[in-house]
C-alpha cells in the first residue's frame, strides 16, 4: 500500500472512531509499525488535518476536516479521461455512470483548468474487445464495500458447479476477464472465481470478521502471483 491510500485510511479509521484510538490500536488495525504511525499523523497535521491528542493517549479526529484543494497537471488530467473512459465503456451501469460523473466533476473543478475543459479530450480509449462487466460485479462490488458474506454458485474450468460462502474482497479487472479474490469458508483458504462463472445467491447480513485491508493484505503475503493484483499467467480459475 503506496503512504498516500495509507493517509487516507488513516483518515477513514479517525473519522470513524467516536473516541480516541492509541498509537499502538491504530498501527494494529492498519498493519503498520507505531513509528510509521507516528509519522503519518504529524504529515497530517502538517497538511491541516485537525489531528488532536498524543501519544499514549490517543488520537482524534476533530469536526470539519475537509481534503485541501488540489489541481491536475495536463498529463494528469489526460491518464484520468483515458482511465475513466476505459471504465465508462467496459464496467458495470453503475461504475461507467460513476466515471462519466467522477471526471466532470474533475474538471470542473480545475480554477485554470487545461483546454480539456472547453473542448474535446485530447486521448480517447478504443477497445477491441467488446466483453463488458457480467451483471452481478456490481452485486459483489457492493459486498465487497460493506464486507459482507456472499453465497455464489460457481462453476470451475471443467464445468463442475459448487456452492460456497466467500468473503469477497477484490475485483481484478484484465482486459477480458474479471476476477474476484475472496476468502473461501468451504476451502479454508483464500480462492480467485471468475465473475462471469459465478452466480450470486445471495448476500448475507453478516460482516465477515476483520477489516478487508488487513484480509487483503494476509492475501498478498500468502499468494505471492498477486502480490500486485495481477497474475503471473493470463488465465485465473478458483
Amino acid at each position: 500500500m503506496s503512504r498516500t491510500n495509507r493517509l487516507f485510511e488513516l483518515i477513514s479509521v479517525l473519522r470513524a472512531r467516536r473516541r480516541p484510538v492509541t498509537a499502538l490500536d491504530l498501527a494494529r488495525e492498519l498493519g503498520i509499525s507505531l513509528r510509521s504511525i507516528y509519522r503519518d499523523i504529524e504529515t497530517l497535521r502538517s497538511l491541516g488535518a485537525p489531528v488532536e491528542g498524543q501519544a499514549g493517549i490517543g488520537y482524534s479526529l476533530g469536526p470539519g476536516f475537509f481534503l485541501p484543494e488540489f489541481a491536475f497537471s495536463p498529463d494528469e488530467l489526460d491518464a484520468l479521461t483515458l482511465g475513466l473512459a476505459w471504465v465508462q465503456q467496459r464496467a458495470d451501469p453503475a461504475l461507467a455512470q460513476g466515471s462519466e460523473s467522477a471526471l466532470a466533476k474533475i474538471i470542473s473543478a480545475q480554477k485554470n483548468g487545461p483546454a480539456t475543459k472547453d473542448g474535446p479530450p485530447a486521448l480517447a480509449a478504443a477497445s477491441v474487445s467488446q466483453r463488458v462487466d457480467p451483471p452481478q460485479a456490481a452485486s459483489l462490488r457492493d459486498a465487497i464495500h460493506r464486507q459482507r458474506k456472499v453465497a455464489i454458485s460457481y462453476e470451475d474450468a471443467h464445468g463442475s458447479l459448487s456452492d460456497r460462502i466467500i468473503w469477497p474482497i477484490a475485483i481484478v479487472y484484465f482486459d477480458d476477464v474479471r476476477v474476484l479474490a475472496a476468502w473461501c469458508e468451504q476451502r479454508s483458504a483464500f480462492r480467485h472465481f471468475r465473475v462471469d462463472r459465478l452466480q450470486v445467491k445471495a448476500i448475507s447480513d453478516e460482516r465477515y470478521p476483520g477489516r478487508r485491508q488487513s484480509i487483503m493484505k494476509q492475501w498478498q503475503q500468502q499468494d505471492r502471483d498477486w502480490r500486485s493484483f495481477l497474475p503471473v499467467s493470463g488465465t485465473a480459475t478458483s
